[in-house]
């Protein structure tokens, strides 16, 4: 007798250990930013989720998907310019699984396939432009990186939002080049705003060349005010000679009187 129950219970536990496996296995949750890709016999049923749902054991399969923003940094590439400048470049790109259901039945892995993806494009874009396009309109080729991977990427259901290059390492002689070239770039700025110093000083001395020609009692009290600069300095003796011209207004003032 004790036996036979012994068997018993012993088939119960079983029985409840497989009910424990089966509810285990059919129960399924979902975070906010996941969904959940059903498979039914192989055949794609749909994407569920978020929150708890059911799946029938060994005739169902849920795939998780991610849903949030991935942010990839893609590896250092090696690029020629159109104007044949060997650059070391990298870029990060963000993208997003717009499609969970596209993401797994299309491609094996979309994360991998988008790397692949925008390293290729970025060598390709880079490629294309000129080293001085590169380093001064970096927003405009980051708009074209963009446009082409979304572009390949959206039959996978994967949307690129923003890409962006990082880094633009040059060669050591190159770096040195546009050293020299920004150098003499100052150098000129710096020439040509001394001519035009130059060029306003004249404009200006020639002006007051005309009304001291014109104005002779501007003409004496320019001497007088030169004079009266001279006699601050106490520790030296000047001797100043004294153009008759100046000294005419006053000899005929005095004739006069």
């Amino acid at each position: 007798m004790s036996e036979a129950l012994n068997t018993v219970a012993c088939v119960v536990g079983v029985i409840v250990l497989l009910a424990i496996l089966f509810l285990a296995s059919a129960v399924k949750i979902v975070q906010e930013y996941e969904r959940g890709v059903i498979f039914r016999l192989g055949r794609l049923v749909g994407a569920r989720g978020p929150g708890l749902f059911l799946i029938i054991p060994i005739m169902e399969r849920m795939m998780k998907v991610d849903l949030r923003t991935i942010t990839m940094e893609v590896p250092p590439q090696e690029v020629i310019t159109k104007d044949n400048v060997t650059v070391k470049v990298n870029a990060v790109v963000y993208f997003r699984v717009v499609d969970p259901e596209r993401a797994v039945v299309r491609v094996l892995d979309y994360i991998r396939a988008t790397s692949q993806i925008a390293q290729t494009t970025l060598r390709s874009v880079l490629g294309q432009s000129d080293l001085d396009e590169l380093l001064s309109h970096r927003e405009e080729i980051n708009q074209k990186l963009q446009k082409i991977i979304d572009e390949q990427t959206e039959p996978w259901g994967v949307k690129v939002s923003v890409v962006e290059v990082k880094d633009v390492e040059l060669p050591q002689s190159m770096q040195r080049a546009m050293a020299r070239q920004a150098e003499a770039e100052r150098e000129k700025r710096a020439k040509i705003i001394h001519a035009e110093g130059e060029l306003q000083a004249s404009e200006k001395l020639a002006e007051a060349a005309h009304v001291l020609a014109t104005e002779t009692s501007a003409l004496q009290l320019r001497f007088l005010q030169t004079l009266t600069e001279i006699s601050a300095e106490k520790n030296s003796t000047i001797i100043f000679p004294v153009p008759i011209d100046l000294m005419t207004p006053f000899i005929k003032g005095i004739g006069k009187d």
